[in-house]
């Protein structure tokens, strides 16, 4: 191949990729990548995973069982919890009992006392037997107090008890793994019968029947877009080809920041952008960090 055949080849290729670049840079806006709103599934109790249904790909509704973790020595506790519990019940009731003696007691006492005080009017007592008659009664509600103070704190006994009882419950919900949002199994952490810990990732979840579109455009593109705003969404479908589908801008970024390194060359990458979120409806062709680009309608 001669040179002056060689230089024809490569002008014309630089003119076809100049030609190619011009083309896209009209037919599109903006660029960046697809991106799903993604939950991490944590465990929320600690003990050995007796039961895990998840598997990466699986769809899952919201609040499906995905799991269980072991429950036995939670079990244990509470019925421990509940017999200590029946144990002081059995407690406080005998101290109403004696309550409910001395209230007769003091009750016959000022009987006592009344009619005490009658016959001393009439000198038929001595004023030692009225004195007596009140220390009883003295004695009776001294007993009474202290009764009463040990019914209060057996009250409160019991009361303590019904709430390590509801905790021990609500550490027993938690122990059901229960799906919080329907979406699909992005990446699974654990395997069933693993010794998991609280806080421990189990697996990753996201919904991607609505994908989202981050793109940045310029602040002379800001006036062109409003939240809400149709635009057209172009995808790669072959190696020459794009397939169109409908998104909407639902979020427009407040403050500038420089271009993503990772989508833009080096020029650009000093200069300052907004990031936009474009919804768009999954037809199943749409994958996370998938790129696309937008033009606005």
């Amino acid at each position: 191949m001669n040179n002056k055949l060689f230089g024809f080849i490569l002008i014309a290729l630089s003119a076809g990729i100049i030609s190619g670049c011009s083309k896209n840079d009209k037919r599109s806006d903006a660029y960046g990548n697809f991106e799903a709103v993604e939950t991490i599934v944590s465990s929320e109790s600690s003990g050995k995973l007796v039961e895990f249904n998840v598997e990466e790909g699986q769809t899952l509704n919201a609040n499906y069982i995905a799991g269980y973790i072991d429950t036995v020595q939670l079990n244990l506790k509470k019925k421990q919890l509940e017999a200590t519990k029946n144990l002081t019940r059995t407690k406080f009731k005998n101290v109403s009992s004696q309550v409910a003696v001395y209230q007769e007691q003091k009750r016959v006492a000022l009987k006592e006392k009344d009619r005490i005080e009658r016959l001393l009017k009439d000198n038929a007592a001595t004023g030692k037997q009225l004195d007596d008659i009140v220390g009883n009664i003295d004695v009776i509600n001294k007993q009474m107090a202290a009764v009463e103070t040990q019914n209060n704190t057996t009250n409160e006994e019991l009361k303590n008890y019904d709430v390590q009882i509801k905790q021990i419950d609500d550490q027993l919900n938690k122990s059901t793994i229960i799906n919080p949002v329907t979406g699909t199994v992005i990446i699974k952490y654990a395997e069933q019968n693993e010794v998991v810990n609280y806080g421990k990732p189990l697996y990753k979840i996201a919904d991607l029947s609505i994908m989202e579109l981050r793109v940045y455009v310029s602040g002379s593109q800001l006036p062109e877009i409003k939240i809400g705003q149709k635009v057209k969404v172009l995808i790669d479908n072959g190696k020459d080809d794009f397939r169109t589908l409908e998104g909407e801008i639902s979020w427009i970024s407040s403050k500038a920041e420089f271009t993503p390194k990772i989508i833009q060359t080096k020029e650009e990458r000093v200069n300052l952008v907004y990031a936009v979120k474009v919804r768009v409806k999954n037809d199943g062709s749409l994958k996370i960090g998938m790129p696309g680009e937008i033009v606005f309608k």
